[in-house]
Order: structure tokens, then C-alpha cells, then sequence
């Protein structure tokens, strides 16, 4: 994975893949990142731990649908849980081989990255209307709000990859 250059975006389409255009320690950033949310979410329970509840949001909202939900949970959680765990443990594997992503690994770090994304964005309690862009220096969750920015431009930066106008 070649370092970051200037006015190069963070993930780029190239002929072998999928690159990572970052510095080690933002790499290292992202693999720590990506091992607490591994940590979260087999040790948490998504049904009842706070900060997993925008990575499982309920299927049926209204109070009249709680057996309905019940139901959903009892059919899908598993697998939806199994499939975030599966896409941590894709993007853990390419990062450590150090090589292109394949199609299959730049999804399974645009998963990754959202769904630590979501988690921070529960802890930091971030809206929609909010621009974490604009949070003063001395606020005491500066440093979260930043680290909130810069995922959402590596996030975006994939997207665009995947979308192939990058």
C-alpha cells in the first residue's frame, strides 16, 4: 500500500484492484478500529448494547409490530451480525497481506468502515443536521468528532472507487 500523496484520494480503482492510498499509522488506525468493533460486536449483545443500535436498527418500528420484530431479530440477527463480523475479518486479512483490494474486499471495507462509523457516530451522539466539521478545539469530544470527519472521507473516497469514478 503506497503512502498518501497529495490530492490523491484515500481509496483508488487501479488495474490490480482496489488501493489504499493511506500513511501506516492511518492503516494502523484502521485495523485498531476495526478490532474494537470486532471486540463489540461478539462480545455485545446488538439486541441490548447501545452503541450497536444503528448497526441494527429494528425492521418494524411501531409498538403494535413488537412481535413482528421479535420475530425479524430471531430469523436475521445472526446472520446480519455474521455477515459484519465476516466483512471485519475480510478487511483485517487484505490489510495485514498488504496487496489491492478485490471487489469483494473494497465492500467488505466499505462495510467495515461504516459500521465503525455508525458506532462512533452513537457515542459521539451525532446527527444528522450536525457538521462534525465544525466542533470547537476545546470541545471534549473534539478528538472523536475528527476521527467521525475523517472516516466519513475515507468512506466516501470508497464509495466513489466502487462506483468507478475514482
Amino acid at each position: 500500500m503506497a503512502r498518501r500523496r497529495a490530492n490523491r484520494a484515500p481509496v483508488q480503482r487501479a488495474a490490480a484492484g482496489y488501493v489504499l492510498n493511506l500513511d501506516q499509522e492511518e492503516l494502523d488506525l484502521i485495523v485498531r478500529l476495526l478490532g474494537e468493533l470486532r471486540t463489540l460486536l461478539v462480545e455485545g449483545d446488538p439486541a441490548n448494547h447501545q452503541l450497536l443500535r444503528r448497526l441494527f436498527p429494528p425492521a418494524y418500528h411501531l409498538a403494535d409490530d413488537a412481535e413482528a420484530e421479535a420475530e425479524y431479530q430471531r430469523l436475521m440477527g445472526d446472520e446480519l451480525l455474521a455477515n459484519k463480523v465476516e466483512a471485519v475479518s475480510t478487511v483485517e486479512r487484505l490489510l495485514a497481506e498488504g496487496k489491492p483490494l478485490d471487489e469483494a474486499g473494497a465492500h467488505a471495507l466499505l462495510q467495515s468502515l461504516n459500521s465503525v462509523r455508525l458506532v462512533l457516530g452513537t457515542m459521539i451522539d451525532i446527527g444528522e443536521n450536525d457538521d462534525p466539521g465544525a466542533i470547537p478545539d476545546d470541545h471534549p469530544l473534539v478528538g472523536e468528532m475528527h476521527l467521525y470527519h475523517y472516516l466519513s472521507y475515507v468512506l466516501e473516497s470508497t464509495v466513489q472507487a466502487l462506483a468507478g469514478k475514482r
